[in-house]
């Protein structure tokens, strides 16, 4: 019997081939103590499980095809990484010895702590790396437990049904040739998602009852666009299916070749494309598809995962390595975007919780209170400054008394490295996120003091509606298109470009292609998104007219969502 299940489409592409049911691998963890004199054993044991593990995930590290993007090689090192933490190790070894727990109970009672402390964040996608404590946990534990990796096969020529998949789990699919991939668990920004994206296999996550409804053996089409499933579908909707893929390879190879072509529209208004990167080792990707430097620099993961906060030298080399890659393209570096939801291990932080973290100490207002942090942070981008163009740009701030009171750090700095004969760009912009409503409708004032702005709409648009979008309950209020939302990034771009001072988006919406005419209608001519997403984006701007796209704007301003569907259909 034919069926439909929805999910979310998190990578692009059709597949359709019978299915592969993986059955959860489940662990029972044994809790019981140990005797003093079986304390080393059991350490040996930990220490073994661990190194095992380590030994797993390079062999998978050297079964990355040569082709694949940097950025998958960096989960499989962030899983490494993470191996040699000491949370991971010293910890548990540490409840061993000190309370005679058995090395699996060690383990699970350290993956409980770091879970908890990242259930607290607000951020959906750093929310999301809560993925990686289960997956390394789980795979420390299969050594130390003797059970099977969820891939004990190969799934050749057929699509992966599974409850959730680990990078190393997705890297080895493409290996296998799997068709494709399905998850009960996950969302647009899993890991699952990122790299089946960087590996162009298509894949819906989040189905909830892909492994209960389906069984192996059984005929899916895989939609990645539309996020859904065909379940044992009839012989027109396969052909139809079919003639669907032969259409989006030929697209493909259409976007391939306006790689090295601008972004300009049918009218001649020419339109910035930038990447947003999380890692040095990025900067690879946003090369390959030629995007206009870096529009946003995450640089909270260089703070992430380690016991103490990066030095000023370490920092400077990250951010230098980026701005030399880029060979004089822009890099917009956004100042460390951390807090009480995103708590570092660091001395004095790791208890600092907030009753409602995304309403919390967070982004710029908890950087001014840590300048132990902040400065050292600070003369890592002013030095990083003097290699190539760098924009510094603060992220979470809502007042103006903020703005000037870091800018008068920055200033302060300046002279600092000045005296040390340290050398920076003495005319480094300074922007600022516009991601709190409050500053949106009041972008006229604080466009005379920033020096550029960048609209952060994932947040922009959960304040604004009082909606959080990881919440399951009530993320289909999630809404781009409301009409307050829309006013509010009109008032931003009008009174950026009233003060003669650049507007960018850097949020979700900029890189989807669906929003791209609207955008261009409400006047953004800067864009900044995954580096995946550039070509696509590219491809509608080179399309559309801007006056079609101001009468769109303006029918969505006064509510007509039904022009945004009948621009679609044309």
């Amino acid at each position: 019997m034919s069926f439909e299940l929805a999910g979310i489409g998190a990578s692009a592409g059709i597949a359709i081939g019978p299915a592969l049911v993986l059955e959860p691998a489940t662990l029972d963890i044994p809790e019981y103590r140990i005797e003093a004199k079986a304390v080393e054993a059991e350490s040996a044991r930990l220490r073994a499980a661990l190194a095992t593990a380590r030994d797993e995930l390079l062999l998978v590290r050297d079964a990355i095809p040569n082709d694949a993007p940097q950025e998958t090689r960096l989960f499989i090192d962030a899983h490494l990484l993470m191996l040699d933490d000491p949370a991971l190790r010293e910890r548990p070894l540490r409840a061993i010895r000190e309370e005679g727990r058995n090395a699996a109970w060690a383990i699970h009672h350290e993956r409980e702590r770091l879970l908890e402390i990242f259930d607290r964040m607000e951020d959906a996608y750093l929310r999301a790396k809560r993925d990686d404590i289960i997956q390394v946990t789980e795979r420390v534990l299969r050594q130390l437990l003797g059970g099977k990796p969820p891939l004990a096969h190969t799934g050749e020529g057929h699509i992966i049904v599974a409850e959730d998949l680990s990078p190393a789990d997705t890297v080895l699919m493409k290996r296998d040739r799997v068709l494709a991939c399905v998850t009960d668990f996950g969302g647009s920004t899993s890991h699952t998602a990122i790299i089946a994206r960087s590996l162009g296999l298509p894949a819906v996550v989040g189905t909830h009852l892909g492994t209960r409804l389906l069984r192996s053996g059984d005929t899916i089409i895989v939609d990645g666009d539309q996020g859904i499933l065909l379940v044992d579908p009839d012989t027109t909707m396969l052909r139809e299916y079919q003639a669907l893929q032969k259409r989006r390879q030929r697209r493909r190879h259409l976007l391939e070749e306006l790689r090295d072509l601008p972004a300009t529209t049918v009218d001649g208004t020419r339109v910035r494309l930038r990447a947003n990167i999380e890692l040095p080792d990025d900067r690879d990707f946003v090369h390959r598809v030629n995007a206009e430097g870096v529009g946003l620099y995450r640089s909270e993961f260089l703070f992430m995962n380690r016991p103490e906060a990066p030095d000023e030298e370490e920092q400077f080399n990250a951010f230098a390595e980026v701005v030399s890659a880029m060979r004089g393209e822009p890099v917009t570096i956004r100042s460390l975007d951390i807090g009480a939801d995103k708590s570092l291990r660091s001395e004095g932080m790791e208890e600092n919780t907030a009753v409602n973290p995304a309403l919390g100490l967070r982004g710029l207002r908890l950087c001014l209170r840590r300048p132990e942090w902040f400065r050292p942070h600070l003369r890592a981008i002013l030095r990083a400054s003097a290699l190539g163009p760098v924009c510094l740009m603060l992220p979470m701030l809502t007042s103006m008394g903020e703005l000037r009171q870091a800018k008068a750090l920055v200033r302060l700095l300046q002279q600092e490295l000045c005296a040390e004969g340290l050398p920076f760009d003495p005319q480094m912009p300074l922007g600022i996120m516009v991601e709190v409503p409050a500053v949106a409708m009041a972008a006229a004032h604080f466009a005379r003091e920033a020096d550029f702005f960048s609209i952060g709409t994932n947040d922009l648009i959960q304040y604004a509606l009082a909606v959080d979008r990881g919440d399951d309950d009530v993320n289909d209020l999630f809404d781009p298109l409301h009409a307050g939302v829309l006013a509010m990034i009109r008032n931003t771009i009008v009174a950026g470009h009233a003060a003669g001072i650049p507007v960018a988006m850097c949020g979700e919406m900029a890189g989807n292609a669906a929003y791209t005419e609207l955008l261009l209608g409400l006047g953004l001519r800067e864009f900044s998104m995954y580096p995946g997403a550039i070509p696509e984006v590219k491809e509608i701007i080179r399309r559309t007219r801007i006056d079609h796209a101001e009468a769109l704007a303006q029918a969505l301003l006064a509510g007509d969502r039904g022009a945004l569907e009948a621009r679609r259909e044309d």
